[in-house]
């Protein structure tokens, strides 16, 4: 399947009438795709799931919010404000992986290799493979990430970021810069972890080299990334224009200025990257989902202005479905195929 983009806004082509719409009855936190069912996480306790051609099944996780989750196209893991980290299937069957001894908010989880998973709580974070390890931050981890090449795990905390082996004896790398780090995110072949600041920037190292790298200029705090599917460009929100960084080179950024495109009004709030194709889906504050070619910035409309902004945007594995949620509840599933 290849989107037919035009190149103008005045001309964009638009598929909103391919989209299933659905009131999903609260806030929508989250999305992912297990197979062809959209999940859509909800701010209070539950998951909904809806399937190409079913209805809407509304599954019970959490005794509470729900602060994180992340998801392999097989299971969603979801930590909790009830101290619990549980995994659900696609048929909706959910059990609990791990409840925290001191019953201290999961504020991330991080799926890896092996059907391994890991988790935060405080200042500690956890993985769980054949054995239960956990580490102690220097301050409350900010944000979790597994690197793709070895059983290594990224933890962002206040001024840096600490790359941990669970299973060796190795002492952990301290990868340190000033300030708060809230997101992470490790490039797909491994040689670069990328921070989101409390300040609207980013901040990156090279990991051979710990070489430093800043990402300026946002107009807002970055909450989104995705790499596209090449992993040449690092597409993040946070500005009122989709923002790629170039990662194509040795050097990654380093010198070197973002593509920006498709610009409008209001800033881009959550990125979603095609899997297979070099394509972003944008979600704005007004509402607005906009397919964007990251070769010359061509557009599809992929839903209109709505009340409140997009919170959530997932693309199913192959690429044909992306399911889209906002603050209000609004959600829905474009069938692109």
């Amino acid at each position: 399947m290849t989107l037919m983009m035009t190149d103008t806004r005045t001309e964009t082509v638009s598929v909103v009438d391919r989209a299933h719409p659905l009131a999903a009855g609260a806030p929508v936190v989250a999305a992912h795709f297990l197979g062809h069912t959209a999940v859509f996480v909800l701010g209070e306790e539950a998951m909904l799931f809806v399937e190409p051609e079913g209805e809407p099944r509304r599954i019970a996780v959490h005794d509470g919010a729900i602060l994180a989750t992340a998801a392999d196209n097989k299971r969603i893991v979801s930590g909790g404000d009830d101290g619990k980290v549980a995994t659900t299937d696609a048929k909706g069957k959910t059990r609990t992986l791990a409840t925290d001894p001191k019953h201290r908010w999961i504020d991330h989880v991080a799926l890896g290799p092996d059907a391994s998973v890991a988790w935060s709580a405080g200042k500690t974070a956890f993985v769980q493979a054949k054995e239960l390890r956990e580490f102690e931050a220097p301050s409350t981890v900010g944000a979790l990430a597994f690197l793709p090449k070895g059983f290594r795990l990224a933890i962002a905390h206040y001024n840096g970021a600490t790359l941990w082996f669970p299973n060796a004896a190795a002492a952990p790398e301290f990868l340190e810069w000033k300030g708060s780090h809230l997101g992470a995110i490790v490039s797909p072949d491994g040689r670069f972890l990328v921070t989101a600041m409390q300040e609207p920037m980013l901040h990156g190292w090279r990991v051979a080299d710990r070489k430093h790298m800043r990402m300026s200029g946002y107009s807002a705090r970055v909450t989104s990334l995705g790499w596209s599917a090449g992993g040449d460009w690092l597409a993040t929100s946070g500005a009122p224009q989709l923002i790629l960084w170039p990662f194509q080179s040795k050097d990654g950024p380093m010198g070197k200025e973002p593509r920006v495109l498709a610009p409008s009004e209001h800033r881009v709030e959550t990125v979603a990257c095609h899997p297979r194709q070099d394509i972003v889906a944008a979600g704005y504050g007004d509402g607005m989902v906009l397919f964007v070619r990251i070769q010359d910035g061509a557009e599809i409309l992929g839903k209109k202005s709505g009340a409140a902004p997009v919170s959530a945007l997932a693309w199913s594995a192959d690429g044909r479905f992306l399911a889209f949620g906002t603050e209000d509840g609004e959600a829905g599933v474009l069938d692109l195929a």
